[in-house]
């Protein structure tokens, strides 16, 4: 292990928490070429009624054009479709929305009983055994420190040297996954048939080249040529003269640094806040609460500085004055320090407006549905402590589906009474759990009637243009099947609430024919499985699937030692306690500094990788239960004495 494995480490979070091929603005590129302007804006949303800031207004809904603003698209009998792939209704159902997130949220101590401010923070990722983060509690002399010592708890990233989320004592702090645009294409114009030079707004300028040898194992190693721009490397050539470089944070020299190290030795919210806006790693949103009781939002991580004319969400010409130019300073991040209504919230949606808003961008924030349900929970007391907290982040309330709920039901009672398939699926559905609890068989059925319907409607908008892979290499009709555009619903709901004639998905002669063949899809599925429709319930979809990375190489067969238990799980997208078979909440807590034997602490999967440890899975049930196991370690079992030595 060499000190610079330990950047290594931080860099891969950057390839797990950025979209490193920055797809999104290319399939945007694409769908704004191919439709009309009118129907591009409905459907590439900014935000939804869903919305739920902490600073600035909704977005709200799209409003639906009308039919001369979408001249030119063919009528929906001559706009081909591809079929679905058998089997495609339950695997979008689950493999939705499995993109790198997380909730934070914080009370002041206005709201408790005896002053304290307390933090809640789970970090969604991919789930497995060990678990991603390393619980630890650090407790050593420091000179720098408070009282000239450290005494820290929470979770460390192996191979990095810090505690990425916990409490010191006097400042407690946890991330989310900001959805920043922190990416950007550049269109290169070349000014020579071999590509050696290219334009920039002061002249010409030579191309880089770095060769790059990739050892193989068991293999030649394989030899590649970088070509690098001022504005980053080229990853796309779009025909002989132009070529696209990707601008992204991780590139560019103070993207990364260890500036978080700081945090274990913060004394208030504001020396927190000031660490957070000087520390180099994939941008965050960091929520902080401290022993006053005081609680503070910001962004921790580099924001690129953009100058000139720049619409960041497209390709961008640097020849017409756009460009990156160092970083924005540290007073200009936008922060909110102690808010009026004594609560912050965030949930990876937008968090602010305006001109904040226009300084960190959009890069592909989630609906604001969980964002919201969190709020709402939050305002509905003026009174918590850490059970109230922990309370929120089990919460698997289906807000979000109910009015997808309410419009099957209607639909069916309207048009499913004659038809034995869709007779059936309209007793199954009657009565709304409302949860996405593991018996909850309506949520499972509703759920993916609300897919199968985005699903068509999003490939039948975009069927003159789905077909076009572009540089990026993929179908633009994938693009509703994930949060690369996640604003969707707010351009679905008023398509299926006000169906308009003219805009019709191909492949459907009207919306009846649209809801009533995503009805059937559903119900005739998973009705030829065993029991019918009303032994389908949620947990027997959402399995649990937690395993050490070599589960994957070994037969099913033997499998299982080296897997968490295949129960089933509750939670879902687009509430607060999120959880799909193998992704999820990697960790919770919640804790007010300096009250951490008051704290909880869950981690799915546990710390250790040895199947035959006592300590294999430890705290794994704790998670699934929801328990409030403690924040802070309970008493020794074993010591381990690392004692430094002379080098030989």
């Amino acid at each position: 292990w060499r000190a610079e494995d330990s950047a290594l480490v931080v860099y891969a979070m950057f390839f797990d928490l950025n979209d490193s091929s920055n797809r999104r603005d290319l399939d945007r590129q694409r769908m704004r070429e191919a439709l009309p302007p009118a129907l591009y804006d409905v459907l590439d949303r900014r935000g939804s009624d869903w919305d739920a800031p902490i600073a600035g207004e909704s977005f709200g809904d799209a409003t639906i054009p009308p039919p001369e603003a979408v001249t030119g698209l063919p009528s929906p009998s001559h706009r081909p479709i591809a079929s679905m792939p058998a089997g495609s209704i339950e695997t979008s159902t689950i493999e939705i929305d499995t993109l790198p997130g997380s909730n934070n949220w914080a009370v002041a101590g206005t709201l408790t009983a005896d002053g304290r401010a307390i933090l809640a923070n789970d970090m969604h990722l991919r789930q497995r055994v060990p678990a991603i983060w390393f619980r630890a509690r650090l407790r050593y002399p420091d000179p720098e420190a408070p009282d000239g010592r450290i005494d820290a708890t929470g979770a460390t990233l192996p191979g990095a040297p810090a505690l990425v989320v916990g409490s010191n004592g006097r400042v407690a702090w946890g991330f989310t996954n900001s959805y920043g645009d922190w990416l950007d294409w550049f269109e290169v114009t070349w000014a020579d048939a071999e590509r050696t030079r290219y334009h920039t707004p002061e002249g010409l300028a030579d191309i880089q080249l770095h060769p790059e040898t990739i050892a193989v194992a068991g293999a030649e190693p394989i030899r590649i040529e970088v070509r690098e721009t001022r504005w980053g490397p080229i990853l796309h050539d779009l025909d002989d003269r132009h070529s696209l470089a990707l601008a992204w944070t991780a590139h560019r020299p103070g993207g990364l640094d260890f500036t978080l190290t700081e945090l274990i030795r913060a004394r208030d919210l504001d020396q927190a806040m000031a660490i957070a806006n000087r520390a180099g790693i994939p941008p965050q949103n960091f929520v902080a609460a401290d022993q006053a009781g005081r609680i503070g939002w910001t962004l921790m991580g580099r924001i690129p500085n953009r100058v000139g004319a720049c619409e960041p969400r497209l390709p961008i010409d640097p020849l017409t004055g756009c460009d990156w130019q160092g970083w924005v300073e540290a007073d200009r991040i936008p922060r909110i320090i102690d808010p009026e209504g004594q609560r912050l919230w965030t949930a990876n949606a937008r968090v602010v407006g305006d001109q904040a808003l226009a300084l960190i961008g959009d890069g592909g924030y989630d609906l604001g549905a969980r964002a919201g349900q969190i709020r709402d929970r939050l305002f509905a007391s003026d009174r918590f402590d850490e059970a109230d907290l922990l309370a929120i982040q089990l919460d698997d309330r289906a807000l979000f589906l109910e009015r997808w709920w309410r419009l099957l039901r209607d639909w069916l009672a309207e048009h499913g009474r004659d038809d034995p398939d869709l007779r059936e699926l309209a007793e199954t559905i009657a009565t709304w759990e409302g949860r996405a609890a593991t018996d909850a068989v309506s949520y499972r059925l509703v759920r993916a009637f609300r897919t199968e319907v985005a699903r068509r409607v999003g490939d039948g908008l975009l069927s003159t243009v789905r077909f076009d892979s572009g540089p990026s290499g993929s179908s633009l009709g994938d693009l509703f099947g994930d949060r690369r555009i996640s604003q969707f619903e707010g351009a679905l709901w008023p398509l299926v609430r006000d169906r308009p004639t003219h805009l019709v998905p191909a492949g459907h002669r009207d919306w009846h024919d649209l809801l009533g063949s995503a009805a059937r899809a559903i119900a005739s599925e998973l009705a030829d499985q065993p029991g019918g429709l009303s032994a389908r319930t949620w947990g027997e979809r959402n399995t649990a699937a937690i395993c050490h990375p070599l589960a994957s190489a070994l037969p099913v067969i033997l499998r299982s030692p080296l897997c968490m238990p295949a129960e089933p799980l509750s939670g879902d997208s687009n509430m607060p306690r999120v959880q799909a078979p193998s992704f999820g909440a990697s960790q919770r807590m919640v804790v007010a500094p300096g009250h951490e034997r008051d704290g909880y602490f869950h981690m799915p999967g546990g710390a250790s990788g040895h199947p035959l440890s006592p300590f294999w899975g430890a705290g794994h049930q704790d998670h699934i239960q929801g328990l409030p196991s403690p924040f802070l370690p309970g008493p020794s079992r074993y010591r381990l004495a690392l004692h430094p030595t002379e080098k030989p």
